[in-house]
């Protein structure tokens, strides 16, 4: 009989009880090995354009090589004795290599969904790793964000139903945001999504947890 039914009544229970994603969205609902339904968001596209920096950055690193070796080649067999703007010199061109490594890592490192784990006391989250993405405005608040988004960390909690009930979603001239507060820290849910996942995503675990 089991190869003829293989659910059990709780699948089939799931099943008929599942969350369905709203109409024409990337949102998917899948089950993890304990059961539990697991809302996964995949990122936004990072665009084509960052690879093209990204090959830039790569030949920049050959000039990069050769000025590095032709200064301390000069500073370490030179006869000139010690020179301090040299030793300047090269000391800033290696930590702008350094940085030059960590950027092409940024551009180049895979995305990872944002995932989102209902259990019946808490919601497990995992913000996932966010695509780079290349910014064209030269604005201050675009350049604060652009230097946030570079040292921007994957971010994996657990929320509990004290902080799930500071779950909020205003609307702001930007456009809505989705947040839960959790030990004096407020966590942005969902920013890559569109207006109308917000509100579903937000119906839901309002739905789940504060009802």
């Amino acid at each position: 009989m089991s190869d003829l039914h293989p659910y059990s009544a709780q699948d089939l229970e799931k099943m008929t009880n599942m969350i369905t994603p709203p109409n024409n969205t990337k949102i998917r609902i899948e089950y993890n090995e304990a059961g539990q339904e697991e809302i996964v968001i995949p990122q936004p596209g990072g665009g084509i354009f960052r690879f093209f920096i990204g090959a830039f950055m790569l030949f920049w690193f050959g000039a990069w090589g050769v000025g590095w070796k032709s200064a301390a080649a000069e500073l370490l067999g030179g006869t000139k004795g010690p020179q301090p703007f040299l030793i300047f010199w090269l000391g800033a061109w290696t930590v702008g290599g350094v940085f030059a490594v960590y950027f092409l890592y940024r551009i180049f490192r895979p995305s990872m969904p944002e995932r989102m784990v209902l259990s019946y006391a808490s919601l497990s989250y995992d913000s996932g790793i966010p695509p780079f993405q290349v910014s064209f405005s030269f604005g201050f608040s675009s350049q604060v964000d652009f230097w946030k988004k570079m040292f921007q960390k994957r971010t994996r909690t657990e929320f509990d139903l004290c902080s799930l009930k500071s779950l909020k979603l205003k609307e702001f001239a930007s456009g809505n945001r989705l947040t839960i507060d959790q030990n004096n820290k407020r966590y942005d849910l969902a920013v890559g999504t569109s207006e109308l996942e917000k509100e579903w995503l937000f119906k839901v675990l309002n739905s789940q947890y504060n009802s």
